[in-house]
């Protein structure tokens, strides 16, 4: 479900936090960048050499020809095979992944379904490339779109209606327009980033789509709709809901009627729990494979964003119908239009389409999307023009995250070994390079994000630097790791190690307004980040302002330990004595805030089907904790004019100041990071 773009480079259905955005992974090609790295985690000797051994559906077909004349590599089942077996178990081995599933389609048939690795390790069950069952995470949002074009298509949705028009609730309105059913497919509905009841494990706990949708407000609207993509689960999963009300089915059972069964999907569902017939062929979820302990199934409550499960064969029947526009599900200009109505605000960036990501490389029409759970990490790539996809997806998220390496890489390299216009050449460095970079160079905030909850610190925690070299070429991590980027247009750069391209958006006044980048730009801007919440000053100011109030509460019993030996008695009292004493109380209680909201976050973050009542509780009682910065930072102001009255030292009364301050800053960060926000809606 998250587009695990950390922005470092992610995109898909969970990226659970816009915490780095999310992101989303880590970088380009896999094997030669893996191969200069060893993994911190490897694989224990024992999965590690039976990883690379368990492949699924390993019989040879006749030799073919497998080199073109101009010299690429044929797209054929040998060699296709022939790449994969070298490619992925090391590939596994080295990412500290369970097991994989590669499916590939060209001219109506599935060319190819390989699997790689364990499904469920514990019983060295092998992944089985056509039957066993992976979840492709915020893939499942195509689904919800082909449905959605279905009822278009039937005149039952018009794309520019309120979309209040086919609910049950409401969304308020908010910057004096409505939010419709277009701004929902291509993400600008500008909604902030919904976090509760992302994914659970505990079926207790789980709540059907329509009582997800009504139990908690919508989230907050942050963007004018149309104007801003912002990655929204939420939005698909309203989507999903109108096709429930309109067609009186739950929208699993539509997808099964209208989608599944005309195009022969046999093993797939969006059902959950699991039903009983799919348990046999499920892959587990893992962390990562030296980890090994199997995870629980993920429900997910806004089912129409993430909640499929589906076995390579049936990811390759749904490749081969988006290729040939199969006319059971659409008429061919219905499904033209999806794929050719492109929202582009970043041109000559990859947009958005009716739903679908425009993914092109090079001169490479592409369309398809990305998807991530807690542990399965997917990429669905389908070549318009060439009658190909592939799909690809992984059970467990490795070391470091390098599931997301491997997803993007292997769709990459698929089509840079058999498509030569996938590889277009950099490009010569333009004259502006160093006046244009240094009008980038900065730090800057994802679109996709919150502001009006708690969870809003991770605007400032999930950050992005860009900085310029001496050549005047952009830098910026992508995938993991840092990247150089060259101005080929004007305000339009190439990553020099591979296709993706980057590009800033001037205000009509000259000012930036935007940065955004390949593979993300259709879902993703980048935004200066504000003083108050550049990282790179407000960070160090937090630190040297922690040092200062630790320093003054370490140094509180230092002094009476060096009196009592001494036998000096105490210099203040009465007033002054008092006030002193106070501070320092409330030094004590601004670190019980920042503990309290540690927790709270450790929370969050170790048990995300944990977010029910009890962490409610929690949650208001860190709230409440607010009151103690408050109460710090008056009584740190009451010190000052207590010492510099009282005739003390210029060192205490500088002293006084600074404690101060160091209270008014911790103040500020939290004001500003949604630290000190009561809302509990999130």
């Amino acid at each position: 479900m998250t587009t695990d773009i950390k922005i470092r480079s992610k995109e898909g259905l969970m990226s659970l936090l816009p915490r780095a955005f999310g992101t989303l992974a880590a970088l380009l090609l896999l094997p030669s960048t893996l191969a200069a790295q060893e993994s911190e985690n490897p694989l224990v000797p024992e999965v590690q050499t039976e990883v690379e051994d368990v492949q699924a559906d390993t019989v040879s077909p006749p030799p073919e020809e497998v080199t073109a004349p101009d010299g690429t590599h044929r797209l054929t089942r040998t060699d296709v095979d022939t790449w994969l077996d070298g490619y992925m178990p090391y590939a596994l081995r080295q990412a500290d992944i369970a097991g994989a599933v590669v499916t590939v389609v060209k001219d109506g048939e599935i060319l190819t379904s390989r699997g790689f690795g364990y499904s469920d390790l514990e019983n060295k069950a092998p992944v089985d490339g056509y039957e066993t069952m992976f979840r492709p995470g915020s893939i499942s949002k195509l689904f919800t779109w082909v449905s959605v074009m279905q009822l278009v298509e039937q005149g039952e949705i018009d794309l520019d209606a309120d979309i209040n028009t086919y609910l049950d609730f409401e969304i308020p309105e908010a910057y004096g327009e409505p939010i419709t059913m277009r701004n929902l497919m291509t993400h600008t509905p500008g909604f902030q980033e919904k976090l509760r009841n992302l994914i659970l494990t505990d079926e207790d706990l789980y709540l059907s789509l329509e009582e997800f949708l009504k139990s908690t407000p919508p989230p907050a609207r942050i963007f004018a709709p149309g104007k801003t993509p912002a990655y929204s689960n939420y939005g698909t999963a309203v989507a999903g809901y109108v096709v429930q009300r309109i067609s009186g089915q739950p929208y699993e059972a539509y997808v099964e009627e209208h989608i599944f069964e005309p195009l022969g999907m046999e093993r797939a569902t969006f059902r959950q729990p699991l039903p009983e017939e799919f348990e046999p062929y499920v892959s587990n979820g893992y962390n990562s494979a030296s980890d090994g302990k199997a995870q629980p199934y993920e429900l997910i409550p806004m089912g129409p964003a993430g909640s499929l499960a589906a076995d390579g064969e049936s990811m390759g029947r749904f490749m081969i119908g988006l290729l040939e526009r199969n006319p059971a599900l659409m008429a061919p200009e219905t499904w033209d239009q999806m794929y050719n109505t492109l929202y582009q605000l970043t041109p000559p960036l990859n947009a958005m389409a009716l739903g679908f990501w425009e993914l092109d490389k090079g001169n490479l029409r592409i369309r398809g999307h990305g998807g991530d759970t807690s542990f399965f990490h997917s990429d669905l790539n389908v070549f318009l023009d060439k009658n190909v996809g592939i799909y690809v997806s992984v059970n467990s998220t490795g070391t470091h995250g390098a599931a997301g390496t491997l997803r993007f890489a292997v769709t990459t390299d698929f089509a840079q070994r058999y498509f030569p216009e996938a590889t277009v050449p950099v490009g010569e460095r333009l004259d502006t390079a160093k006046e244009h970079g240094a009008i980038v160079a900065g730090t800057y905030e994802s679109s996709r994000t919150v502001a009006t909850n708690f969870a809003a610190i991770m605007r400032l925690l999930g950050q992005e630097t860009i900085s310029m070299n001496e050549d005047g070429d952009l830098v910026m991590p992508l995938f993991g790791q840092q990247a150089v980027w060259r101005e080929v247009e004007p305000f339009v750069w190439r990553h020099e190690g591979g296709y993706e391209r980057m590009s800033a958006v001037m205000t009509e006044d000259g000012n930036l307004d935007y940065v955004t980048f390949e593979p993300v730009s259709p879902i993703i801007h980048l935004t200066p980040a504000p003083w108050y919440r550049n990282n790179g000053l407000v960070m160090p100011l937090l630190t040297i302002s922690l040092l200062v109030l630790l320093a003054t509460l370490i140094m509180w019993p230092v002094r009476a330990i060096v009196r009592w030996r001494f036998k000096r008695t105490f210099p203040l009292s009465g007033r002054e004595a008092l006030v002193y004493r106070l501070t320092r109380i409330g030094i004590i209680l601004v670190f019980v805030f920042l503990i309290a909201w540690f927790l709270a976050f450790q929370t969050l973050f170790s048990n995300l089907s944990g977010l029910s009542g009890g962490f409610i509780a929690q949650l208001r009682l860190t709230q409440f904790t607010q009151i103690f910065l408050y109460a710090a930072f008056a009584v740190s102001v009451w010190n000052v004019w207590t010492v510099w009255t009282s005739g003390q030292s210029w060192f205490g009364k500088a002293w006084s100041i600074v404690v101060s301050l160091a209270i008014l800053i911790v103040l500020f960060v939290a004001a500003t990071n949604g630290l000190l926000s009561l809302e509990t809606h999130f």
